[in-house]
């Protein structure tokens, strides 16, 4: 993408703190508090769902523990239970759902649109604060006593019968909505009238088409979840009867609420991981990115079948055939955007100049993973094979297959490849390659045996198991620590970059794309002047002419 007046793409390395930008226009507590500007706020969320990742992998830590003996010596029965609980309310409502598009989203959307902020600033420092108190609400009941219902909340038992810290953990739920809801409505509203001029449509980075996407599914689907949680605490409070069988209630109309919200959650969580790796791969293959149209169409589908699939999650719940031979037929559908995708990121990187730095491979695990739980998605979407596998431990290792292996590659991804231009600084290069190792290595280890306990017919959550099934769970559990390893390593090197990384240019990876033409770190107003844009988004060939680098970085 090129603008008017444009940047050299490559300048002298300077000191971040020898002029001035965003990370050092005011050092007070207060300063960064009441901020409202969109790359001090990302960072805020940044540190944030970071604490909630740490909280959440705790968690699951002391579960892959306790599953190494067939009796579970650990914890007890009880215990165990808050403790699944725990690590799916924290990990899927405080980090998964918002890291990419609070923490890159509101760093990235106006730098590549050209605009100097999202179009409601204040709105968007409220909606932080609404997701730090609901995630107090959370912490709150899981330090009083947790609670012991599932991250699904399944009703009559959350409504009627538990005596766990149901209604703080939904309170908090229900706030933190509101966080996602106002973000959205921020981002659609920044991107529809904020672009700079000559910025249409079919000239923006793909990023912000699966942003878009995202944004679109968090203000249509997040008030259903509410009205969920809503109804539950009345249930609980009032006795309505909704969902309780005994007053004429139906326990299924639970799951049809729930999931017609939570599936659309689950490309809320891999469509921003799309479009970072859609942004990876033309940079580090030095090629246009392949049927650009389709990867930003793709997008806009998937949020769409997205709402048309939530019938799958209740094959087994006594739904008529006719109406499971729809939504199993739907859910094969929304496979077809998702596979137009990883067939134009292949063809992308066909003949293209590869490097392979730390985010190519995060993006390249990111495609291997998300392909298998992709395939493997296929078998639950079947009527008679998702009899067989329901509720076991093969349903849990395709959407950890999704949710993590996918989401949580390309949001490390995302992070390494925009970290030079959100700190001015390096992170050192070899360690992060070990840590994309160890961690697509020690993710595969802990879920790949857990298709096999499923297939085998390990039910989940149970916290006792037959002893054939002891081996394969070592293995995971094995594969658990390898794995917490590997994300202990950004941390560390991550934080010591932030003094002692090696200073670096506006464009460290000579990438395209208006947020590498303005200094690292970016000035307080992004821009000196407004940008124009004049061309497409990925003309990498005609880049690389221009810099004379022919594509090395």
């Amino acid at each position: 993408m090129s603008i008017i007046e444009r940047s050299p793409p490559i300048q002298p390395v300077q000191p971040p703190r020898a002029r001035r930008h965003y990370l050092n226009s005011g050092y007070s507590v207060a300063s960064w508090l009441l901020t409202v500007d969109h790359k001090r706020i990302a960072l805020l969320y940044l540190v944030s769902i970071t604490f909630f990742f740490v909280i959440g992998g705790i968690a699951a830590t002391v579960v892959r523990l306790d599953l190494m003996t067939p009796q579970g010596d650990l914890v007890r029965t009880e215990t165990y239970n808050k403790l699944f609980t725990a690590h799916g309310v924290i990990m899927v409502f405080f980090f998964l759902i918002p890291s990419i598009p609070a923490v890159l989203g509101n760093f990235l959307v106006p730098l590549m649109i050209g605009a100097r902020d999202l179009a409601f600033p204040r709105l968007n420092l409220l909606s932080w604060y609404i997701y730090m108190l609901g995630g107090a609400f959370t912490l709150y009941a899981l330090l009083a006593g947790g609670v012991d219902t599932g991250w699904t909340f399944y009703a009559p038992y959350s409504s009627t019968y538990s005596n766990t810290y149901v209604m703080a953990t939904a309170v908090g739920i229900f706030i933190t909505g509101f966080s996602s809801i106002l973000t959205g409505l921020n981002f659609v509203v920044s991107i529809h009238k904020m672009r700079a001029p000559g910025l249409t449509w079919f000239r923006l980075p793909l990023f912000i088409w699966s942003i878009y996407a995202t944004s679109i599914i968090m203000v249509l689907g997040t008030p259903v979840l509410a009205i969920s949680i809503l109804l539950v605490a009345m249930e609980r409070l009032f006795g309505f009867g909704i969902f309780d069988p005994r007053l004429g209630g139906d326990p299924i109309l639970f799951q049809h609420l729930f999931w017609f919200y939570s599936h659309p959650a689950v490309y809320i969580m891999i469509l921003p991981s799309m479009g970072v790796v859609s942004e990876i791969i033309p940079c580090f293959c030095r090629r246009r990115p392949f049927g650009y149209a389709f990867i930003g169409f793709s997008s806009v589908a998937i949020a769409v079948f997205g709402f048309l699939v939530w019938g799958h999650h209740l094959f087994v719940s006594g739904q008529s055939v006719y109406a499971g031979l729809v939504f199993s037929m739907l859910s094969y559908l929304v496979a077809i955007p998702s596979a137009i995708k990883v067939f134009n990121w292949t063809a992308s990187m066909h003949k293209g100049s590869i490097s392979f730095e730390t985010p190519m491979l995060y993006a390249l695990g990111f495609i291997g993973l998300f392909t298998m739980g992709g395939l493997t998605g296929l078998f639950v979407a079947a009527l008679a094979v998702d009899v067989h596998v329901h509720d076991t431990y093969f349903v849990v290792a395709h959407f950890h297959y999704i949710m993590v292996g996918g989401a949580v590659m390309g949001y490390l991804g995302g992070i390494h490849f925009w970290w030079p231009k959100m700190t001015g600084r390096m992170y050192p290069e070899n360690w992060a390659r070990l840590s994309a190792i160890l961690i697509f290595f020690g993710f595969n280890l802990t879920f790949f045996p857990q298709y096999i306990l499923g297939y085998l017919g390990m039910p989940r959550r149970y916290h006792v198991y037959p002893p054939e099934f002891q081996v394969l769970n070592v293995m995971s559990s094995a594969g658990a620590s390898i794995l917490a390893v590997g994300y202990f390593f950004p941390l560390t090197y991550l934080l010591w970059s932030l003094w002692y990384g090696k200073p670096t240019t506006s464009n460290p990876w000579n990438a395209t794309g208006l947020e590498w033409q303005t200094p690292s770190p970016p000035p307080t107003e992004n821009f000196t002047e407004t940008p124009i844009v004049v061309d497409e988004a990925y003309d990498y060939e005609r880049f690389d002419q221009q810099v004379g680098t022919g594509g090395a970085r």
